[in-house]
């Protein structure tokens, strides 16, 4: 009895089992549109100028401005008058948010893979490299209002998605999805290449970019991993070191021999005095939110966002010093509206504090910055800066801005490229 009892029971739980493989959903839902990986290697082309429609990251290298269309490509921007820039053309790179340039070759992000661009003649460009399956699969900004289909990696990456009737087995799977946060009507920001400085023949970034470039060394970032390439053959991506990193981070700052990465929970400090093999020095913890981080000398400042993609509802500015890297101190905190973004020129703050505009601050006095406001723009919801040489450009949702802050008593708009409203 005992035996025909564990038959009957091991049949049964085989049926169930078997029911179990069977279970479906069936929902109204965003149902992904595939490009084959095929495809996707062979996709980057060039069209004459286009116009910005949903903008992210900012890049500058001999008057030169890259502005990211969110995953689609980079607009390319003659910047030689900043009071007349030049809409010139537009790259075609399905995948891209981060960018960095040197000398004569961009490197940008697509999908999962980092690429080589040979920019010597900017409107005749020409992909020279590319290293697959690098970085994480990631999906592009979706409906929130609707459930995600399960995703099918092998079908090739998600370049657009439809709202429609899916019925799938039960499965769910969570991936990195590029773009800004809700408060832009976006998903999590991908930020951060270094502002710390343009000598060597590489350009400056915004403080919100993933990638980084010290010497002949490049230099990704993803949530957990930093990807380490040499770039010393200008035609030839040399992936060189992988590894752990930290936990949620979110944007790259690189002043000399030290990188400094900002995550979710504080600020990670790594000595690259030898390039391929960074070297942990400290971190910085604090509550949890969305933190770029730029460094001048011995000071580190850190704009700290709360929401629903960055945890606690805390925004302010936090100043620390840096002057031991081995151990930064808190010096002060500044209260924010909603910061993303910012850059710094001598003993001047530029911060982007989302939808109360930018704000200009007179730092000489890192422990008094609130009694001495320059200027505020309110009028504009701002992501990101990079200020160079008394101009100031600025990325906000409706477009590009620039500003000359050569007198800082007299700081004002010189132009502004729009974004393209739908009808």
């Amino acid at each position: 009895m005992k035996k025909s009892g564990l038959i009957i029971f091991t049949i049964f739980l085989m049926a169930v089992i078997s029911c179990q493989d069977q279970f479906t959903e069936i929902f109204t839902g965003n149902s992904p549109v595939y490009m084959s990986y095929e495809d996707l290697r062979n996709s980057v082309t060039q069209t004459g100028p286009e116009e910005l429609v949903n903008p992210g990251k900012i890049y500058f290298k001999d008057d030169l401005i890259f502005i990211v269309e969110e995953m689609k490509g980079i607009h390319v921007i003659n910047n030689a008058n900043p009071a007349s820039p030049v809409n010139l053309t537009y790259i075609k790179i399905p995948g891209t948010v981060d960018i960095a340039v040197r000398d004569q070759t961009l490197y940008c992000d697509s999908y999962v893979d980092v690429v080589a661009i040979d920019i010597t003649d900017i409107m005749s460009i020409n992909e020279v490299d590319r290293v697959e399956d690098v970085l994480p699969y990631s999906i592009p900004a979706y409906d929130t209002k609707y459930p995600v289909a399960t995703i099918e990696e092998e079908k090739g990456v998600v370049v657009d998605w439809e709202i429609k009737r899916i019925r799938q087995p039960l499965e769910n799977y969570n991936y990195p999805i590029y773009g800004w946060d809700d408060a832009w009507v976006k998903d999590n920001s991908n930020g951060g290449i270094s502002q710390g400085g343009s000598g060597g023949g590489v350009g400056v970034g915004g403080s919100m970019a993933r990638f980084g470039i010290s010497g002949t060394t490049l230099y990704a970032v993803d949530n957990m991993d930093l990807h380490i390439f040499s770039i010393s053959n200008p035609e030839k991506l040399v992936l060189r070191r992988e590894f752990n990193a930290g936990w949620t981070i979110e944007t790259m700052f690189i002043l000399g021999d030290n990188m400094f990465l900002g995550t979710q929970n504080g600020m990670r400090i790594y000595d690259i005095s030898t390039p391929t093999s960074p070297m942990y020095v400290s971190d910085f913890w604090h509550l949890t939110g969305c933190d770029p981080v730029v460094v001048r000398e011995d000071l580190a400042f850190v704009t700290l966002r709360g929401g629903n993609a960055c945890g606690n509802n805390v925004n302010q500015l936090v100043v620390l010093s840096v002057k031991d890297v081995r151990k930064p101190v808190e010096l002060k905190t500044y209260p924010l509206e909603n910061p993303y973004g910012l850059g710094i020129d001598g003993n001047t703050l530029f911060i982007c504090d989302g939808f109360a505009g930018l704000k200009i601050y007179d730092i000489t006095d890192p422990l008094s910055i609130n009694k001495h406001l320059l200027a505020q723009f309110p009028d504009i919801q701002t992501y990101d800066v990079i200020p160079l040489s008394g101009v100031l450009m600025l990325i906000g949702d409706d477009g590009l801005y620039q500003y000359d802050y050569s007198s800082l008593t007299d700081i004002r708009l010189l132009s502004k490229i729009e974004v393209k409203r739908g009808s």
